[in-house]
């Protein structure tokens, strides 16, 4: 903190004093207090918390994966609330995904607002793909959303379609 450039008259905590040509002399002083009272937090910044701080954009990082809930022993409570935790994650993003989807076909329907329907097809097709795999997924789970729950319906749903063919078709008929 005591190098030659910091004992220089005209820099403070490091950084050039700013020669102010202010309207008058209370602008000047309020300047200069205004250095006063900003130079200490400048100098915290750039010496202690810049090069302390990791380098990465947050919206980039990335968690690690975590096991299952069919994974878990049947006494470990940690790994379930990690599962259950990871899917309420999956789910907020599939949401998302979802919401993303929709408003991109309500704004290809204005956008194309007499030939919407024809024009904005294909985004009408996975919109409705998307909406269709994330009620397979999550659709009457209720608010409380938990991982056995939820692996619970993917079983059923499984054994229903190894026995009667995929969900909406009806049952199968063994007589015939």
């Amino acid at each position: 903190m005591s190098s030659d450039s910091d004992t220089m008259p005209g820099r403070i905590f490091g950084y050039e004093k700013q020669v102010h040509t202010g309207r008058n002399s209370i602008e000047d002083f309020l300047e200069n207090l205004k250095g006063v009272f900003l130079g200490p937090v400048i100098w915290v910044r750039e010496t202690i918390v810049k090069p302390n701080q990791k380098d990465y954009n947050y919206y980039h990082e990335q968690l690690r994966r975590v096991p299952t809930v069919d994974q878990c022993y049947d006494d470990d409570r940690l790994c379930k609330w990690e599962a259950n935790q990871q899917l309420i994650r999956d789910k907020l993003v599939d949401s998302n995904i979802l919401s993303i989807l929709r408003q991109r076909y309500e704004d290809c329907r204005i956008y194309e607002a007499p030939d919407g329907m024809r024009k904005c097809k294909p985004l009408a097709d996975i919109y409705q793909e998307a909406e269709e795999n994330y009620s397979i997924k999550y659709g009457d789970l209720g608010v409380a959303v938990t991982a056995e729950r939820c692996y619970a319906k993917q079983l059923n749903r499984m054994l229903w379609e190894r026995r009667h063919g995929p969900v909406g078709t009806g049952m199968k008929n063994d007589s015939l």
